[in-house]
């Protein structure tokens, strides 16, 4: 009888922490050793000459959800999760969205009804536009307490954006209630100004998306949300940071003692705005929120990563297709730029384009990509150590990478639903051999073994990772209505 279900065996561990050589023994869907030439396995995986990483934790995607701009999600979570675990990844968080003037519950049963077809194992963030009083009185609180411990706000986009106001409230119930907030940070007025005065003076392909939001209104509306956190002292996150004008913010609320965090998107290491210069087709192929900016700006991300205000790196996987009637182009083929769906398709390719970007080209380390990919995510998140570690207790989330590997990356070799890929043609070193899912082999040699419903949903204990201060910027707490003795 073998003594472990699985053996991933001759790798080189890599941790954020550390790296060595060992195998690793998997019983029953954990991580139950680590060390060298352990016993036979059920079924084993050969690592020789390869790095055995966590799995990926991908906490920004949007999976099978109605847009706020219009178009229809291209991604079931079949075929979305199937696609992550074809890239290395083994644990995603999408998005619940609340409808406006609805409340939260029947909402996110329904997500979690489509969510059942999940290949790997998932949570999410819940979307609030409408912090009415039943929302934030009842719905939310329960909700965190079911496990779902993120917030998500924007303050942009007129269907879905609130206002300052309504994030304090927002802010409030999240203290209250041990709930990370995440924040889609740009100047919604401002943009709109922009957008008519461009369309007004005929302006209106894909180039102009990146005129009306240029870097200061992402800058502006990231020191303001610091601020509304820092009132209410409120841990926080921000989304997809573009520029060096947003990081800078970060970094200086963090050197403060804030608890604020921040990430970035591969899109924005790779593709610049030259991209949204093409006819309307393929330039709404680069069409995202916040626009793809210069390659200065990617540089001085790359400095923010580095030194850790940018402490995780996601996909923000908004998948539209370019050839269906409701998904790019929902509002007609001659759309305006502001009428074209927001997003790019980015699960599979998320961490082959950081481990190329990153360690390939001596921007990284090995455990600095893990700690990017992976281990960060699962701490701000409340899913470490069960996820983001190769450790014994934690679950068989593996993957065993090949950094030799060449691939070009192309629409025909990724798996999934969307009718492009952003990065066609894109050359990377490194790829997944195998992708495990607490214990069970997803990905392998190139032949996928996803099954549809394999995954979990991760309900979310409170966790010490978000507590707030305890350090309002006056005597009073505006959360618990006291003056400070």
């Amino acid at each position: 009888m073998s003594e472990y279900d699985l053996v991933v065996r001759g790798g080189t561990v890599v941790n954020a922490s550390d790296i060595v050589k060992a195998d690793v023994g998997v019983k029953d869907g954990r991580i139950v050793a680590l060390g060298e030439k352990l016993g036979a396995g059920a079924k084993e995986v050969d690592a020789s000459g390869r790095l055995v990483m966590p799995g990926g934790v991908d906490s920004h995607c949007h999976i099978d959800q109605p847009s706020s701009t219009g178009g229809r999600n291209a991604e079931t979570f079949e075929t979305a999760t199937r696609s992550a675990a074809c890239g290395g990844t083994t644990s995603v968080i999408c998005f619940a969205p609340q409808q406006k003037g609805v409340g939260l519950a029947d909402g996110v049963a329904a997500y979690h009804e489509r969510a059942k077809s999940a290949c790997i194992d998932y949570s999410f963030h819940i979307v609030i536009n409408d912090p009415n009083d039943a929302v934030v009185g009842e719905d939310l609180p329960k909700l965190i307490g079911e496990g779902h411990r993120s917030i998500k706000l924007f303050m942009t986009y007129a269907s879905n954006r609130v206002d300052d106001g309504q994030i304090l409230r927002i802010l409030e119930v999240a203290r209250r209630n041990q709930a990370l907030v995440c924040v889609h940070a740009e100047n919604h007025d401002a943009i709109m100004f922009m957008t008519e005065k461009l369309l007004a003076a005929g302006l209106n392909g894909t180039k102009y998306h990146s005129w009306c939001k240029p870097a200061l209104v992402e800058r502006e509306a990231t020191y303001r949300m610091i601020a509304l956190a820092e009132l209410m002292d409120q841990p926080i996150q921000i989304f997809h940071v573009t520029c060096g004008e947003a990081a800078e913010e970060i970094r200086r609320a963090q050197q403060r003692g804030l608890k604020i965090y921040a990430e970035t998107c591969p899109q924005y290491f790779v593709l610049t705005e030259k991209d949204l210069d093409r006819d309307a087709r393929e330039g709404a192929k680069f069409l995202c929120s916040p626009a793809p900016r210069t390659e200065a700006e990617q540089e001085a991300l790359w400095n923010y990563v580095k030194s850790g205000t940018l402490g995780n790196v996601t996909s923000d996987h908004a998948p539209y297709n370019i050839g269906d009637p409701d998904g790019k182009f929902w509002a007609g083929d001659n759309a305006p730029f502001s009428s074209i769906a927001n997003g790019v398709p980015g699960l599979e390719t998320r961490m082959p384009i950081v481990f190329h970007e990153g360690v390939v080209k001596g921007r990284l380390s090995l455990q600095e990509f893990v700690a990017v990919t992976s281990t960060n995510a699962a701490k701000l998140f409340g899913l470490h150590p069960q996820k983001g570690a190769i450790a014994v207790g934690a679950d068989a989330d593996i993957v065993v990478w090949d950094a030799e590997k060449k691939t070009v990356i192309s629409q025909d070799i990724l798996h999934h639903a969307t009718d492009y890929t952003p990065y066609e043609g894109m050359e990377v070193t490194g790829w997944p051999a195998a992708t495990i899912a607490r214990g069970a082999v997803l990905w392998q040699d190139g032949e996928d073994m996803c099954e549809p419903g394999y995954g979990r949903f991760l309900a979310r204990e409170p966790y010490d990772y978000i507590k707030p201060r305890g350090a309002f910027p006056t005597p009073f707490d505006p959360v618990a209505g006291t003056v400070a003795e």
